[in-house]
């Protein structure tokens, strides 16, 4: 009998050349097999000639059934945990409504975008990707933005991310991302980060996965909170009216209380402050009646306007600028109820989507494609079986009726003799309906079946060049900044060193801020381009800093106090916070509180040394001058203000607080003021103090 034998560790690391490869027909690598790399085949011993195409009708047709490889590749990797989800494995979620407040009924017959004022019902579900079920909630990372809509018309799952794209534009490609980015499998760290050589050595060589690059290095990655992050459905979608007439959609989510992002190191410190950071601001907003809020808008249009575009929309790593399509608001979202049990309905809430309603249709996107059979495989393995929409927070909330009997773990009890259809004997078995039923859209194809990638998509730095160059100089050095730190975190040189080329092509400032930043004695070569790298117009709506809306509401503040503090200060300035809608919390050297200079007890909803100040978006103290030279000999009171001051947050500060201030060597800005001044500290707590950053850090 045949013996297989491992490949010795000499071998296992050898890394491949430019020798064997080739640029497939829209510029990806294709690697093929020679010298010690063996041929990649199927789990059945197949052969495989290319894979990095799922095979489609036609170049830019749909992925066809037939393609077992893919089948065989995505169901495995589907399968590959229980019972936690592969990714998103950490996620927090609530329920609420949708109401529609401009009906599309021009474009679509489904009745959840045409019916004005009516409340559907929603679960929505936030999640970070990478980390596991027990990770943080701060690491630098895309967050999955899903919401279920239980429509009239059965369930509709938009299953999108904060960010508008993806890393690779073919399924194919999704399990070999995921397990780059993932924990190294011989070592099993690093955790919820991609920060290390596997997820860079994939993007070194899969130049399609640069835009994204460019908002995971964003601060798009890193949101002060789940309540103040856009989500996107990524994917082009088409709309039916009742003329049969299809019209592209892509869907957006804004939230009311408008973007905000952390800075890197307020993240990492958040992490071990609280590594439930998100969670819990979404748990106590909902609980005080703060609730979460988000106006979903559309880009609409036609074939001839995407033909006219300088991309293809059909490509999920590739988004349409709202100055070229703008945004048309179309209704809003409410969470409003956190769940009565986190297994039995953030755990156990399945999407997919493949789920939509009568009047909703896909594209042939092939990522979405693929996406369409992976998550309904996905919930047979991790929820044990068919019957998964049996589970409450799964099933539809309107009538259904069907023919699929029995399975693992079936709960309800048909009745009748008849389970099959077409029938006769029994006259109230469900039947297909031409009147209401599903219709997809009629579209032919433009070419003939084989795994190619459209020419179309070639362009893989255009969009790239754009976002970067969209951003505000302060977020430009965040992304350059969070492109060293990432590369530093990468053992493999050679891997740093492809990256940075591959930058050349994005923005050649950029490629060398970050070589700089890298050490690199000299700019590496940029590989070539599938396609000419265009400059599109900028698109200003892009950025975050500029956008940021200058409010309280939402805003969670640090007031400082201990025995001794005066109680009227404390009253004046905590009403005025209040009163413009922030949130206030009291923290003390001891949790029980403090005995205010009257003789009152004030008590304290965090300690001083278990509260750090990155839970907060702005501080106050008022102390005594005893307290304050007492605490100016404590770590934790001077990190506090310390911190607060290099995360760029507004510090009222007292009289008797100077000498902590002095202590953690802050000399005071416009964004230290009195805590008597009331107005003028609420002004400044509304942004962040942007004027500081170059004082206190330095950015690549």
């Amino acid at each position: 009998m045949a013996r297989t034998t491992s490949p010795s560790r000499s071998a296992a690391q050898t890394s491949s050349t430019q020798a064997d490869t080739f640029r497939g027909n829209a510029g990806e690598l294709q690697q093929q097999a020679g010298g010690k790399h063996p041929v990649l085949t199927t789990q059945q011993g197949i052969p495989v000639a290319d894979n990095q195409n799922s095979l489609r009708s036609a170049p830019r047709g749909p992925t066809l059934l037939e393609d077992f490889i893919l089948r065989e590749k995505i169901t495995h990797f589907d399968h590959e945990r229980i019972p936690e989800r592969i990714v998103h494995a950490r996620g927090s979620a609530a329920h609420g409504f949708f109401e529609l407040t401009h009906s599309l009924k021009a474009y679509t017959t489904a009745r959840v975008l045409t019916e004005l004022g009516v409340q559907t019902p929603v679960f929505t579900r936030f999640s970070t990707v990478a980390g596991g079920a027990g990770s943080v909630d701060t690491p630098r990372d895309v967050r999955g933005f899903a919401v279920k809509l239980y429509t009239p018309e059965g369930n509709w799952d938009l299953v999108g991310n904060n960010i508008p794209v993806f890393f690779i534009q073919d399924a194919m490609k999704f399990p070999d991302l995921v397990h780059a980015v993932k924990m190294e499998p011989d070592r099993a760290f690093p955790q919820a980060a991609s920060a290390h050589d596997t997820f860079w050595d994939f993007v070194s060589l899969m130049p399609e996965s640069m835009h994204m690059v460019m908002w995971a290095m964003s601060d798009r990655a890193i949101p002060r909170s789940l309540r103040m992050m856009e989500g996107f459905g990524v994917h082009s979608f088409r709309l039916l009216n009742a003329a049969g007439e299809s019209t592209f959609v892509k869907f957006h989510w804004r939230p009311r209380l408008g973007i905000q992002s952390t800075l890197w190191d307020e993240a990492v410190k958040l992490q071990a402050a609280d590594n439930d950071f998100h969670r819990r601001d979404l748990f106590e907003a909902i609980e005080a009646g703060d609730f979460p809020e988000w106006e979903l808008s559309v880009q609409l249009f036609t074939e001839e306007d995407a033909e006219r575009f300088p991309f293809d929309h059909l490509d999920p790593t590739k988004l349409i600028p709202e100055e070229l399509i703008p945004l048309q608001p179309i209704g809003r979202m409410v969470l409003n109820r956190w769940p009565d049990n986190f297994f039995a309905e953030t755990e156990q809430v399945a999407f997919c989507p493949a789920n939509v309603p009568p009047g909703i249709d896909f594209s042939n996107d092939p990522l979405l494609q693929g996406r369409l059979f992976s998550y309904l495989d996905t919930q047979l393995s991790r929820l044990g079986g068919p019957n998964f929409a049996q589970i409450p927070i799964n099933a539809p909330k309107c009538p259904f009726h069907h023919l699929q009997r029995d399975g693992h773990m079936q709960m309800q009890v048909p009745k009748g003799r008849v389970n099959y259809e077409p029938s006769s004997l029994q006259g109230d078995t469900p039947r297909a309906s031409l009147a209401q039923g599903f219709r997809h859209v009629a579209q032919a194809d433009d070419g003939v079946k084989g795994r190619v990638r459209p020419q179309s998509f070639a362009d893989h730095y255009s969009q790239a060049r754009m976002f970067y160059r969209s951003q505000s100089p302060l977020e430009q050095a965040h992304m350059a900044s969070a492109l060293v730190f990432e590369l530093s975190k990468v053992a493999t040189v050679h891997v740093r060193e492809a990256v940075v080329g591959h930058l050349q092509h994005v923005d050649p400032g950029l490629a060398q801020r970050v070589a700089d930043g890298l050490g690199l004695q000299a700019l590496p070569p940029a590989p070539q381009t599938a396609e000419p790298v265009q400059d599109l117009a900028l698109s200003p709506a892009l950025r975050i800093i500029d956008r940021m809306k200058p409010t309280l509401q939402g805003r969670c503040i640090g007031i400082l106090v201990a025995d001794g503090s005066n109680g009227n200060s404390v009253a004046n300035l905590r009403k005025a916070l209040e009163k413009v809608g922030a949130t206030v919390k009291i923290v003390s050297p001891k949790v029980g509180g403090a005995v205010l200079k009257d003789g009152t007890l004030l008590p304290a909803d965090g300690q001083l040394a278990g509260t750090p100040s990155v839970v907060f978006d702005a501080v106050a103290s008022v102390l005594s001058p005893e307290m304050g030279e007492q605490l100016a000999r404590e770590a934790a009171a001077v990190d506090w203000f310390r911190d607060a001051f290099g995360h760029l947050k507004a510090i009222a500060a007292c009289k008797g607080t100077q000498a902590i201030l002095q202590a953690g060597g802050i000399e005071p800005d416009a964004g230290v003021v009195d805590p008597a001044d009331v107005q003028g500290f609420i002004a400044a707590a509304q942004t962040r103090q942007w004027e500081r950053e170059p004082k206190v850090r330095t950015l690549a």
